[in-house]
């Protein structure tokens, strides 16, 4: 899979240095990836949660920040639409949030 804003991740553990490892790890594994569905995924990642057909959240740093991707298959790519604490993740809608 290509990420899109793969800048905004290390901008990101700049300012979160506790979320390297994690991150460092969902960029290789995702990279790494030619996932064709949401169940590919969570096969990869189990505590991974589908939010609809093309977003997923994931838990960073023993769910310390979450992470929202979406998904277009066909062209292989993972857009990064948003990482943050779960206090701005509460106060975003993930269905709609396009931060990067």
């Amino acid at each position: 899979m290509r990420i899109i804003a793969q800048s905004s991740i290390a901008a990101f553990v700049l300012r979160h240095p506790d979320t390297r490892s994690s991150l460092d790890f969902w960029v290789k594994v995702t990279k790494g990836s030619n996932w064709a569905s949401m169940a590919d995924i969570q096969a990869t990642f189990p505590k991974a949660k589908v939010l609809n057909g093309e977003r997923v959240r994931f838990e960073v740093a023993g769910g310390h920040y979450r992470l929202i991707v979406a998904f277009k298959f066909a062209s292989r790519i993972a857009f990064v639409k948003f990482l943050g604490t779960p206090a701005e993740y509460d106060r975003i809608d993930a269905l709609t949030v396009s931060m990067f």
